[in-house]
């Protein structure tokens, strides 16, 4: 019969107690105060607080086209990560891990971007898009004339940003698919290679199906940080022009210290947080079919 030592029981909770300590205080508590405010009218400032009930979050849902509008902009630079991003940092995560030259300077120079702050990248870009900046110089150069503010057009404005965010994104994921594409054994390559199988069939039936848990941990990753985008619109465009560039985080931020309707905010924050964890587990859940059937 086993015997359980309670004083190690003990020791070990005690080891714990300061991680859940700081989960609690920094984690559960915020989760409950945003929910509590949710459901009120108050302006972050005077003691007045008024119970509104589901208020809030129905005025969201139903009668706030502008919040909408900033979720499909979120959506389209998350597809336009999804697909352009994560295509180019596979890509070249292959090339380099084939044994290119000066693979290592390759590596350093990826990564460079996604180290840099979201405000120094968005002032960058400032320099590059507006309408005397560096694209344009160039265009001009090769007889294309472009007096084009990208950032201030209506019609360039929201692909602009998407392509900011993507040019600062992919190092990270050619990182992990660096990592990924290492960890695959070379006997199955020195394998592959024996039947005769060309680059394109080891790619396809060797390289793609060991890689599919770091497709969905990018994808999820990309997700994630991709809805979430702030830094770059606030520094870039500020939502605009008009609302072409909102995004949930600049509405939520704006209705916090703009209009000073912080239960509004919350609310917002909260059906935002329902969002990502409905597309993620999306993800999760089409990754798992996909590979109990082997589709």
């Amino acid at each position: 019969m086993k015997v359980v030592n309670r004083d190690n029981q003990l020791d070990n909770y005690l080891w714990i107690l300061p991680a859940l300590a700081m989960f609690l205080v920094f984690t559960v508590y915020p989760f409950y105060k945003v929910l509590q405010l949710s459901f009120v009218e108050w302006d972050g400032i005077t003691p007045h607080v008024k119970f509104v009930g589901f208020k809030n979050y129905i005025n969201i849902l139903f009668h706030n086209k502008i919040w909408w509008v900033s979720v499909l902009h979120a959506g389209f630079i998350t597809l336009f990560a999804l697909t352009v991003q994560n295509f180019f940092a596979l890509m070249l995560a292959v090339l380099v891990d084939r044994g290119v030259r000066f693979g290592n300077f390759y590596r350093l120079c990826y990564f460079l971007p996604p180290m840099l702050s979201g405000i120094v990248v968005g002032i960058m870009w400032n320099l590059v898009l507006n309408a005397d900046g560096l694209l344009n110089f160039l265009l001009n150069k090769i007889g294309i004339h472009s007096k084009i503010a990208w950032l201030a057009e209506p019609k360039t404005a929201l692909l602009s940003v998407a392509v900011i965010h993507i040019w600062k994104g992919f190092g990270w994921a050619f990182v992990i698919f660096l990592a990924g594409l290492q960890s695959i054994p070379r006997e199955l390559y020195e394998a592959a290679d024996i039947d005769g199988a060309t680059y394109k069939q080891k790619f396809y039936y060797v390289t793609l199906p060991l890689l599919v848990p770091v497709l969905v941990l990018v994808s999820i990753l990309t997700v994630l940080g991709t809805m979430q985008i702030y830094d770059i619109i606030v520094t870039t465009t500020g939502g605009g022009p008009g609302y072409h560039t909102e995004v949930p985080f600049t509405q939520i931020i704006t209705r916090m210290t703009g209009t000073s309707q912080f239960g509004y905010a919350c609310a917002m924050g909260l059906i935002f947080g329902i969002i990502l964890l409905v597309v993620s587990m999306a993800q999760l859940l089409v990754s798992t079919i996909k590979n109990k059937y082997q589709v």
